[in-house]
């Protein structure tokens, strides 16, 4: 039988992306977004979906709930995530920082909760998180987003480290510039590859991710920029 995979922020963008090509390689898919349009995806894929909030724990538990109630099983769970409210390094407000937090960390960490003991039940399984490039080479322009996903890479690998010996992978994609977006000319010129990366290629690492075919990829927090990042 297909295996069974949760999808947050899935109806736009990379969340999008990712839930389309985890379709495509055959699994049977539960969505989550707060925007209602993860309505019409869940109809063009065949998954059944909820509309919810990341930072919401009841929605995230009834997301859980709904789908071992559908398919009986959760193989995958892939966090999406949407941007959190960016400003001036010192501007950043404390409701604004709590806000990213809830969201970029906090909604990784309830969704383990909540899957890692059904999956510990199964014999394993294995998370994806979107993170950013901007975790390993942080961007002033986005201080939450650059310090709250090097918190997530820092989730990743403890979270590894403690389940790997349960067969349960966790491991962190970290996106560069990518085509949800608008181009702008500066950001372009900043990428070797001369590009911007398509949602389909981030979706198409999140599926290998998730597959047998990672199976001994663990801990890890994988750059797909373009060559963007600077540093080594």
């Amino acid at each position: 039988m297909n295996p069974v995979a949760i999808v947050t922020a899935a109806a736009s963008g990379i969340g999008r992306g990712m839930a389309s090509e985890l379709a495509e390689a055959g699994h049977r898919l539960a969505l989550l977004d707060i925007d209602e349009g993860v309505h019409d995806l869940a109809r063009d894929l065949g998954a059944m979906a909820m509309t919810g909030s990341l930072t919401a724990p009841a929605d995230l538990a009834r997301l859980v709930d709904g789908t071992l109630e559908r398919y009986g099983r959760i193989d995958a769970v892939v966090n999406g995530a949407g941007h959190a409210r960016n400003d001036d390094l010192l501007d950043v407000t404390d409701e604004d920082w709590h806000a990213g937090l809830d969201m970029l960390l906090l909604g990784v960490v309830r969704m383990a909760r909540l899957v890692t003991p059904h999956m510990e039940r199964a014999g394993g399984g294995a998370f994806v998180n979107l993170s950013s490039y901007t975790a390993f080479e942080p961007l002033g322009m986005i201080p939450v987003n650059s310090s709250l996903r090097a918190a997530l890479t820092s989730f990743t690998k403890l979270y590894a480290d403690r389940y790997a010996a349960k067969g349960i992978r966790m491991n962190s994609i970290m996106p560069g510039y990518v085509d949800s977006w608008p181009e702008q000319p500066e950001f372009l010129a900043r990428i070797p590859a001369g590009r911007y990366a398509t949602v389909a290629e981030i979706g198409k690492l999140a599926a290998f991710l998730v597959s047998d075919a990672a199976a001994y990829i663990n801990g890890e927090s994988i750059r797909i920029d373009g060559g963007a990042a600077r540093s080594l």
